[in-house]
């Protein structure tokens, strides 16, 4: 009996039904148009023909409070897409933006990986049975409870997740970058401080966004919750939803949180037209939706399409990514450029930094032949109090807690950046869906360059060989007048070196 229950729950393993209706191609948008926020850029966009104006948002709390601004600003629309979504605090309040949108009359439509675990599950229920909210679940697993059952089964599918963020307003305005939905993103934790970077776009770059969140919408990878979530988790409705937001909005840490953020004026500047936006050329990359099944052609994908629009460096490359793992194909990329004269540097997580061991232990082993290929590369070390003078545009600043880079972004030649969900390892490359923009601007470009110049020297650990080949990695000190050196992964015990070193073992590269 107990073969045979096994047996049934595995064959229910594979991809829920999904009715054949919401298999059309991508909607077309009928929003209405004007509003207080289209009015209010409108003098702006038609100021800068066929440019997008960027603002950078590498401040955890001032792109908490960039998200609920334009939430409250909304009339009409608000299409929110995200891999990860806590029920934590800025989970809970980014909820209520949703919930207080969708009670004003707004079409909310939220689109979620499903690779958040079963915390979040009633969350979303609950938020599904709004009139004005509809939730959709990306590549949804069927077994809720005990989750990696799915995978004996259907771990082609599954194994593919939708890794694109954005929260686009009205189709007037626009976040895109590296942030998911925590605590850790926001910089609302005193443990870690995820340093990242999001840009909020106003323009003809909004719409791209706007419809390539309803072909992802209208994907086959994109199942209605309520199709995937059990009814009896949404019992108490909405209400119940709004209950739980005040549970956590009553804690003192909340309150505490929420009144650092409530100084943000970046709405009220935007509106009047006095935020610093970069008025330049702007090109939106996604993969094909299609990639969630592994149906997308290669020319959809978002590495064909970055080196379409950026060509070939002439003079230097600047690479921020939190995951490297640039792979032998990787390597020899990186060696023809430098000895083509192009200067090659990169920025990523040192082991005592990374949140995720595996990923580090498929980066560690290219270490010495990128050194060797005379790429300049560079680790972030743990802060205990970060300096927030310099290297604001990498995100490398922050106000508390220790510091683990989660930006991924690169500039090419001074002008041309892009900022957005895509990590420099094969995951992204072969099975997430990924985006962001190309953005054309010099001014982020040098801000990208001068960090390179002064804060990443200053606050990661500079890798070298010695005469015998062997990594060394070099800290300056804290007070700049003096350089430390280690031989082994500073910050690190033997224990986790051995246990990373086993992992750079395993023939897993192509999962990472």
């Amino acid at each position: 009996m107990v073969a045979w229950a096994c047996v049934g729950l595995l064959a229910a393993c594979g991809p829920p039904p999904r009715p054949p209706a919401l298999g059309k191609p991508a909607i077309e948008r009928s929003l209405p148009s004007g509003g207080a926020l289209a009015d209010a850029l409108r003098p702006q966009i038609e100021a800068h023909p066929e440019l997008s104006g960027i603002y950078a948002l590498a401040d955890g709390r001032e792109a908490f409070a960039a998200r609920v601004a334009l939430a409250r600003a909304a009339q009409h629309a608000l299409d929110v897409q995200y891999y990860i979504w806590r029920p934590d605090m800025t989970g809970a309040l980014m909820f209520e933006a949703l919930l207080d949108a969708a009670n004003r009359g707004v079409r909310v439509r939220l689109l979620l990986d499903d690779n958040n675990g079963r915390d979040i599950d009633v969350w979303l229920a609950e938020l599904d049975t709004h009139p004005n909210v509809e939730v959709r679940l990306f590549n949804p697993f069927v077994l809720r409870a005990v989750r990696v059952l799915n995978f004996l089964t259907d771990f082609e599918r599954l194994n593919r997740r939708m890794h694109n963020k954005s929260f686009t307003v009205d189709a007037q305005a626009t976040i895109v970058g590296g942030r998911n939905i925590a605590d850790a993103y926001f910089d609302a934790t005193p443990d870690i401080l995820f340093a990242d970077l999001d840009v909020l776009a106003v323009g003809p770059v909004v719409a791209d966004v706007a419809r390539d969140f309803d072909r992802y919408w209208e994907s086959e990878s994109a199942y209605p919750a309520a199709i995937v979530l059990s009814e009896t988790l949404a019992e108490g409705g909405a209400a119940a939803l709004a209950q739980r937001i005040l549970r956590v909005r009553a804690d003192p840490e909340a309150q505490q949180y929420l009144q650092a953020v409530a100084g943000s004026k970046l709405l009220f500047d935007l509106r009047e037209g006095a935020l610093p936006l970069d008025w330049v050329p702007v090109e939106m990359v996604s993969d094909d939706p299609a990639k969630g099944l592994g149906k997308a052609e290669p020319e959809a994908l978002l590495p064909n399409q970055l080196h379409e629009i950026i060509g070939e460096p002439e003079h230097d490359v600047e690479l921020v990514s939190p995951y490297f793992i640039p792979t032998e194909a990787g390597v020899a990329a990186f060696a023809d450029l430098v000895e083509r004269g192009v200067r090659v540097r990169v920025l990523t997580n040192s082991l005592e930094a990374t949140d995720i061991s595996v990923a580090h232990a498929g980066y560690s082993k290219y270490r010495q032949p990128l050194l060797r290929a005379g790429v300049e590369l560079f680790e972030t070390r743990l802060q205990s109090t970060p300096d927030s003078r310099h290297g604001g545009a990498l995100g490398l600043s922050g106000s508390s807690g220790s510091s683990s880079l989660h930006a991924k972004t690169f500039a090419v030649d001074g002008g041309r950046v892009f900022v957005g969900s895509f990590n420099f390892d094969p995951r992204s490359v072969n099975y997430n869906t990924e985006m962001g923009f190309v953005i054309h601007s010099r001014e982020l470009a040098s801000q990208i360059d001068e960090a390179f110049d002064i804060a990443v020297p200053q606050r990661a650990y500079r890798l070298l060989l010695d005469e015998d080949g062997r990594l060394i990695w070099e800290k300056r000190e804290d007070d700049g007048k003096g350089v430390r050196r280690f031989t082994s992964e500073p910050g690190t015990s033997i224990w986790r070196r051995m246990w990373v070193q086993f992992l750079s073992w395993l023939p897993i590269e192509g999962l990472l």
